[in-house]
């Protein structure tokens, strides 16, 4: 099966794990703190802190930014089910506002008006490695009190009016699984460009330990004291996945690029067939794309869906909205809510992309879909 993502390793990747494995320290050593400040100069200077995975990194960033019980978060529903998940788990209530039905990103009008008076924290999505709106968005916030959070696991590279994601909001979360478009196995991050939440979310990913002697309510127990003012969790991301980051980072314009053209070809090689709506692009952007989201128009998704993957060619689904899932539906949200991202949802197909597709792999793609789009 030709899979819709997956991770590029190279002999370097493999040398710079090697190379940690031999060492002293496998986790909670200086690796961590070399990774986190690499992935700052990707997000445009910003602070950055590595955790486990991009769902650690949300709920890193919620618990940082002082979300709990009686707030409110505004999320987009068309991601994945973690975006609002970490966010109910600290206690919130979250709204979801509809997205434009062309390109799956929040729609800053429909965020305003899902706003009160608990707004928290607005969380964006960069679906697809697409930024959405991110000054409107972050206006929105303003006007609200709240936070403007980008949720950018598919945007690490992205850029949105010539400044790189992480930069662009109060808090930024990205993810670094397999499929991303570059990997630490498991991993994460947060960028902000508050120091106040960057210290909240480091304590957060370490068990909420203070450790800074200045900052102790008994600073003279002795040298051995570390204290817990508010409870975290052990998202800590260790030396020897750090190590691979890093090494990824060194190619990750490659990685996008390679991306990039593999979009532009896809373009190219189905823009005259009928049934099918490609992925826009506004041009005030330079997205880092992470899927090549296509819409199969006129009710055929799931044939399409179907045959292909009897094909051997894995295409997948971007995403169910988040509030269909059974878990919202049992807290009251029913379907219908955002039209526009049910409408998305009922077209979107996501075709293969990565960096080591080949063009040879990618006219298979293209020769099948045309054969059954025929």
């Amino acid at each position: 099966m030709l899979p819709y993502g997956h991770q590029s390793i190279s002999e370097d990747d493999i040398a710079a794990v090697a190379d940690i494995l031999r060492g002293d320290w496998l986790t909670t050593g200086p690796a961590v703190a070399q990774f986190d400040q690499e992935l700052s100069r990707w997000a445009g200077g910003a602070e950055c802190v590595s955790v486990t995975s991009g769902t650690a990194a949300l709920h890193t960033a919620y618990a940082a930014c002082g979300v709990g019980p009686g707030d409110n978060v505004v999320a987009s529903p068309m991601t994945f089910v973690a975006t609002a998940a970490t966010a109910i788990l600290l206690g919130a209530t979250v709204t979801f506002a509809d997205v434009d039905p062309e390109t799956a990103l929040l729609d800053p009008a429909a965020a305003a008006a899902a706003t009160n008076s608990r707004t928290k924290v607005i969380a964006a999505v960069d679906f697809a490695g697409h930024p959405a709106d991110h000054d409107a968005l972050g206006a929105v916030a303003r006007a609200a009190g709240a936070y403007f959070l980008d949720d950018a696991a598919h945007a690490i590279g992205s850029r949105y009016k010539g400044r790189p994601v992480g930069s662009t909001s109060d808090v930024t979360t990205y993810s670094f699984y397999p499929t991303k478009n570059m990997t630490t196995a498991e991993g994460g991050a947060v960028a902000t460009t508050h120091p106040d939440i960057a210290v909240a979310a480091r304590r957060f990913r370490n068990h909420g330990l203070v450790r800074e002697t200045a900052n102790m309510r008994y600073p003279d127990e002795g040298g051995w004291h570390q204290e817990v003012h508010a409870f975290g969790l052990n998202y800590r991301l260790p030396d020897v996945l750090c190590a691979l980051g890093m090494a990824q980072l060194r190619r990750l314009d490659t990685f996008i690029a390679r991306r990039a053209e593999l979009v532009a070809r896809y373009h190219k090689l189905l823009a005259d067939i009928d049934g099918l709506a490609l992925p826009s692009q506004r041009p005030d952007v330079e997205p880092a794309w992470h899927l090549f989201a296509v819409r199969v128009l006129d009710g055929r998704r799931r044939e399409v869906y179907d045959r292909m993957r009897a094909a051997g060619i894995g295409v997948q689904v971007n995403y169910i909205p988040a509030y269909w899932h059974p878990v919202f539906e049992d807290l009251g949200y029913r379907r219908g809510m955002c039209p526009g991202a049910e409408s998305y949802y009922r077209e979107e197909l996501s075709l293969p992309l990565f960096a080591d597709l080949t063009d040879t792999q990618q006219d298979t793609v293209v020769e099948a879909l045309r054969d059954i789009l025929a």
